[in-house]
């Protein structure tokens, strides 16, 4: 069905095709310049280091709900292998077969596309089997470190985790910002916290799944006016899912990823660092969250880690 006005109005008010040029490929990345940068290593107290990233192994979170979304299938080829001889030194290796966006990710800017095109106005028709993502691939993006900030809209309303239909919003967002006493700057990677995580780590992965929490459609005007580098969240979905309206799936992921040209990521594990944040009472640090360089790839697998 055609996307309707509400989406149109909230695209043109995020458009960023051009912001930086008509060959960028980076988007909102081009926020992270080396002054946020020392900015961001400021932030660093203690050095205690928080991973933020699901170990991956065949019994992932994939249940099949998404086509093609494997979990990791690891096996050895080598184990022990005398490759130089008798008595020589042995060497074990392995191989893995998995989706790229299985676990924990980030979704490249040529994730979506909307009306034939993916951000800054290229075609959607430069994707092809043979050639992957031309343009705006994930290997085009070279670092994410930054400033983080966690947004932990779930204890901020004193929740373990926000029910199932809540559509995370701007005033919710102003609200977990306030919460933690911090104000978000341009170059910022916000992590949105809705407690959704502690289902999988419970070992509910089908819960997991949908119905879930996640991203208004207004909340891409909240990014933008904030100038976030990107946004990750501790969801399967991102975006509130069934959508707010009615047949209008990944609104959220079409205007952060082809209007905005913002970087997103999902299934970030959360829960020790919104403790960690709890604990000494501040919620912006030191985030190193970089990409897998796989060439003309639509996503990766992210190791991210937070230090405060």
């Amino acid at each position: 069905m055609p996307l309707p006005p509400e989406f149109h109005e909230i695209a043109r008010r995020v458009n960023n095709w051009g912001r930086w040029g008509a060959d960028d490929e980076l988007g909102t990345l081009n926020l992270v310049t080396d002054e946020v940068v020392r900015a961001a290593a400021a932030t660093v107290h203690t050095g205690r280091r928080i991973p933020l990233a699901l170990p991956l192994h065949r019994d992932g979170l994939q249940t099949g709900l998404i086509p093609g979304r494997t979990n990791p299938l690891h096996t050895m080829i080598q184990i022990n292998y005398e490759m130089f001889g008798p008595d020589a030194v042995a060497t074990s290796d392995d191989t893995v077969t998995m989706a790229l966006q299985a676990a924990t990710h980030w979704d490249a800017l040529t994730h979506v596309s909307h009306r034939g095109k993916i951000y800054n106005g290229r075609p959607a028709t430069t994707i092809t089997a043979h050639d992957r993502a031309r343009f705006s691939g994930i290997d085009k993006v070279p670092h994410v470190v930054s400033r983080g900030v966690l947004l932990d809209v779930a204890r901020a309303k004193g929740l373990d985790r926000l029910p199932p239909d809540h559509a995370v919003t701007p005033e919710d967002l102003s609200e977990a910002a306030d919460f933690g006493g911090v104000t978000p700057s341009p170059g910022d990677v916000l992590l949105v916290r809705t407690g959704q995580m502690r289902l999988l780590l419970d070992g509910d992965k089908h819960a997991y799944g949908f119905p879930s929490p996640g991203l208004s459609i207004r909340t891409p005007e909240w990014f933008h006016t904030h100038d976030a580098s990107a946004v990750a969240t501790d969801t399967l979905s991102f975006e509130i899912i069934p959508p707010e309206i009615d047949d209008l799936w990944l609104a959220v992921h079409a205007l952060d990823l082809v209007e905005m040209g913002m970087l997103q990521g999902q299934n970030w594990n959360l829960e020790s660092l919104s403790t960690a944040c709890a604990q000494e009472s501040r919620y912006a640090f030191f985030l190193s969250a970089m990409p897998e360089p796989f060439l003309g790839a639509t996503g990766t697998p992210v190791s991210p880690v937070a230090i405060l």
